[in-house]
């Protein structure tokens, strides 16, 4: 019997790959491994319009299962602890080995966390998965005192979920303005302007230090000495690929899955896996459409673009084309919409193309004289338009 497809990994990436592999017409086996117990669900609504809800709930985030992929075997709850590429095994927690004649790695990622000298749990939160936001969403009561660590575009966006919800938010982030990297001086400027008026504080330049309290979080400390009263301590601070499963076979995990321009997983000694494939933002690849550096690319598109791709790659044989995705990102935060394509942290500038800074507009991002993104709030199909720039 030939051995099945097995996807490690039972999120966007995972389902979209099964997905893809019979619409391209693979018929085998395939078998889904995911440490959680829920059935894929949609990530990026954690922090934005399920967590402002009325309650966090696994039916309004589910993806819908299609009929072609009823026959699927899923293995959830279970996380697989280790690799042997060699003889094509992995093995899950509980010691069961599964044989495969694909490995897809869609792993994902898992969030920083800080180690305080004072390092209780209670009251702290992080948001990456459904149950993290069940746990969020019932200590974010009207009147709590909510710090966010982080002020990237998760920090923002659950800082401006906790505001709706009636809490005191403050953002304490090292760097001098939010969501400067992507967004550029300007835009990222005007996107603190508009959550200040919210309510949202920020104390920019600063870090924690500590947390304060005996058994549960009641204030945080800064690394200049000032404590900040706090029942709720959300950390958004990055995150990390989770690879470890592959450690010590011939591949590079030195910063997530190293992947070659047909997202096979690239050896440590040199030249690729054949049957070793990444799909989602657990992989480093890279991209022609802007240069030959393999980076991780943390944007929403980015799992079901793989998932097409090697869907299509293992049904047909067929990677005589790079792999070169259009990556996207959009961001809700209060009445603000932000839509984005492209690579806009490789930009050394950017310009305002189109309406006002203070309203809706649309800004370009360059490298050099290369255009490499374009973001906007509103003007939805001015930005969307900019896909053609980046297409062949």
């Amino acid at each position: 019997m030939t051995k099945p497809v097995v996807i490690v990994g039972a999120s966007l990436g995972g389902l979209r790959t099964a997905e893809a592999l019979r619409r391209f017409g693979y018929v085998g086996a395939i078998t889904i491994i995911g440490d959680e117990t829920w059935a894929p669900y949609n990530r990026p609504p954690l922090s934005k319009e399920v967590l402002a809800g009325e309650a966090v709930s696994h039916e309004t985030v589910v993806f819908p299962q299609k009929a072609a992929t009823a026959d699927v075997g899923w293995v959830l709850g279970r996380r697989v602890v280790s690799a042997d590429l060699e003889n094509c095994t992995i093995t899950t927690d509980d010691g069961e080995v599964f044989e495969y004649s694909e490995l897809i790695v869609a792993t994902g990622l898992r969030p920083k966390r800080q180690v305080y000298p004072n390092n209780i749990h209670a009251g702290r939160h992080i948001i990456r998965t459904l149950d993290d936001a069940m746990g969020l969403r019932s200590a974010l009561q009207p009147g709590a005192r909510v710090v966010v660590l982080g002020a990237g575009f998760i920090g923002c966006e659950t800082a401006a979920t906790a505001r709706k919800l009636g809490c005191e938010v403050t953002i304490v982030a090292p760097g001098t303005v939010p969501m400067l990297r992507p967004l550029g001086n300007d835009l990222a400027h005007e996107l603190q302007r508009r959550q200040e008026a919210e309510g949202v504080q920020f104390l920019m330049k600063r870090s924690v230090a500590d947390l304060v309290g005996p058994a549960r979080i009641e204030a945080v400390m800064l690394d200049d000495g000032t404590e900040l009263p706090c029942e709720v301590f959300i950390e958004a601070i990055g995150s990390l690929p989770n690879t470890e499963w592959l450690e010590g076979n011939d591949i590079d995990v030195s910063d997530g899955l190293l992947c070659d321009q047909s997202l096979r997983g690239v050896r440590a000694s040199g030249g690729s896996w054949s049957n070793v494939w990444g799909v989602g933002d657990v992989v480093r690849f890279p991209n022609p459409i802007f240069d030959d550096v393999p980076r991780r690319v943390e944007h929403w598109n980015i799992p079901s673009e793989c998932a097409k791709y090697v869907g299509n790659a293992i049904a047909t044989g067929s990677t005589e084309e790079s792999f070169r995705p259009i990556p996207s990102f959009w961001s809700d935060q209060f009445d603000v919409h932000i839509l984005a394509f492209g690579l806009l942290a490789l930009a050394d500038s950017n310009k305002l193309v189109e309406g006002s800074i203070d309203g809706d507009c649309v800004f370009e991002y360059y490298r050099g004289d290369q255009l490499v993104g374009a973001a906007g709030i509103g003007l939805r199909s001015v930005v969307q338009g900019y896909r053609k720039n980046f297409e062949r």
